[in-house]
């Protein structure tokens, strides 16, 4: 076969179980607002990483390496948007509880989710410095793009939806308004922590 899947299949694993702005997110919201929150934001994310892959596949990815203040112009976007998620999830950890209707939640989960991957640097990186390796010569480009792109994205949501339901079982512990105030610190310090790595990564 023109790829070697197993290969592929461990650097899919080993980069999603890396941390990153997907993976915290979605353990921080499953935490707070449930498995059902988590799920969401993580069918988001994997509406975004599909998205990037087939416009990598269409030579995207190849501008935006081509192209430096392209990417910078999206890594500092990503930056911003975790600085902002940071400082919303720490307002709403010491704010009352608002009354919101389920389906109203549930679509910005999946909003937020979609968001965070578009903007998130380390997926690009993937499918610009990683994913070009495992392509052979003697099959279409764009096929195999394709397709491997299909194989990350459902082993990365494998991965999301497991934190998403490990997680989900601390929402009732954050419960008590003392422990969503500390949730909430502890999330927004995370947050913080990825987006400067971002920041300074070069």
């Amino acid at each position: 076969m023109w790829i070697d899947l197993a290969p592929f299949l461990a650097t899919c694993l080993a980069i999603e179980l890396t941390p990153g702005p997907n993976m915290a997110y979605i353990v921080l919201l499953s935490a707070q607002r449930g498995r059902a929150a988590g799920l969401l934001a993580a069918c988001g994310v994997a509406l975004g990483l599909l998205a990037i892959g087939m416009l990598a596949a269409l030579g995207f990815a190849q501008v935006i390496r081509d192209t430096p203040w392209l990417y910078q112009a999206l890594r500092w976007a990503g930056v911003a948007y975790l600085v902002y998620l940071a400082w919303d999830c720490w307002r709403e950890a010491r704010a009352p509880q608002p009354e919101v209707k389920q389906a109203q939640a549930l679509a910005a989960a999946f909003r937020r989710g979609l968001v965070t991957n578009l903007l998130n640097p380390k997926a690009f990186l993937f499918y610009i410095t990683v994913l070009p390796g495992f392509v052979s010569a003697d099959t279409s480009y764009a096929v195999q793009i394709q397709l491997l792109t299909w194989l990350y994205v459902m082993i990365a949501t494998v991965v999301h939806v497991a934190l998403a339901i490990g997680a989900g079982a601390l929402t009732g512990v954050l419960a008590h308004p003392e422990w969503r105030r500390r949730a909430g610190l502890v999330a927004a310090l995370m947050l913080l922590a990825i987006a400067a790595w971002l920041a300074f990564k070069t």
